[in-house]
């Protein structure tokens, strides 16, 4: 049978762990969190997907995946011996001299195409460049590891952001006020009337080709919405018995974005909002109690797991 979904792409959050706390973060990533995908967990659901046929790359994310170094590189290597484009993502705090970034990168290099991209922006550090940044990149392309590098707008700094760094060229991204941005960032940001917002801008909710899973199991179309547990029933499983329309808080979406989200169930709002994550974000607070299951996990809201 052909799934009703055609995944490309599955993304571990291997933990909400991290070094770092920014107030950007819409997965609430902090240090102190607890809670780490097995490695067990992990092999299953990479079987599951291989058994799709339709996902070509998997990504480890995180929170910041290089916390649990050993674990992430033999996932890492274990998915491209399935025969997936693999991708890590991370803050490369752990990129302190040039020399160290190389023996971090070293058995990564081993990993048959494996892609590294690294944060690198005003909510990460003091600056758009910060040194363990270059010396990540830098090391990457000794390597021959191909390396990007993610950026998001800070509205509230005049200091451009430089359209490469070490050679490699940056890709810069809008602020999304959901997560902890939705907490932290909101008191300057410029507002739009709220009936501007009838779709999803980052995602195709009705034709899904990614999904993000964390270490709970929770299945995430978007951060903080999600299909299914993914350690209670197998991936493909949830593939082909998934159908967003008959989700309560996806549908509306899928219809008429955030603005049909809150006319469905006859939400309170503002007359503006920052932009559609933001409306979405507080629409989803307000029916968290009612749809827990899919407004899931806790993390995604600022609670600790």
């Amino acid at each position: 049978m052909v799934p009703k979904l055609q995944l490309k792409s599955v993304h571990f959050l291997l933990t909400y762990q991290c070094s770092l706390e920014c107030d950007h973060c819409f997965v609430w990533a902090k240090p102190d969190v607890e809670g780490v995908f097995k490695l067990k967990q992990v092999r299953n659901i990479l079987a599951e997907a291989k058994k799709l046929g339709t996902v070509e790359s998997v990504s480890i994310e995180g929170g910041e995946p290089f916390l649990y170094y050993p674990i992430m590189l033999r996932i890492l290597s274990e998915a491209a011996d399935l025969g997936f484009n693999v991708e890590v993502l991370s803050s490369s705090y752990w990129a302190t001299t040039a020399e160290d970034a190389m023996e971090w990168l070293r058995p990564i290099s081993e990993v048959k195409g494996v892609e590294l991209t690294v944060s690198s922006d005003l909510f990460h550090g003091e600056t758009w460049s910060e040194e363990n940044v270059r010396n990540a990149v830098k090391a990457a392309r000794a390597l021959n590891i191909k390396a990007s590098i993610i950026a998001i707008k800070n509205p509230n700094s005049p200091v451009p952001c430089p359209s490469e760094i070490e050679g490699v060229k940056v890709g810069l991204s809008e602020l999304m006020y959901r997560g902890r941005a939705y907490s932290k960032l909101l008191e300057n940001a410029a507002r739009k009337p709220w009936r501007e917002f009838t779709k999803c801008p980052y995602e195709n909710l009705a034709d899904q080709k990614r999904v993000h899973i964390d270490p709970l199991g929770y299945m995430h179309v978007c951060q903080g919405i999600s299909m299914c547990n993914a350690l209670q029933k197998p991936l493909s499983k949830i593939v082909e018995d998934f159908d967003p329309y008959k989700n309560p808080v996806i549908e509306p979406l899928i219809r008429g974005g955030p603005v049909d989200l809150v006319e469905k169930f006859n939400l309170p709002h503002d007359e503006e909002y920052a932009d559609a994550c933001h409306l979405c974000y507080a629409a989803r607070l307000l029916l968290r109690e009612r749809f827990l299951e899919t407004l899931a996990p806790g993390q995604m809201y600022g609670e600790t797991v």
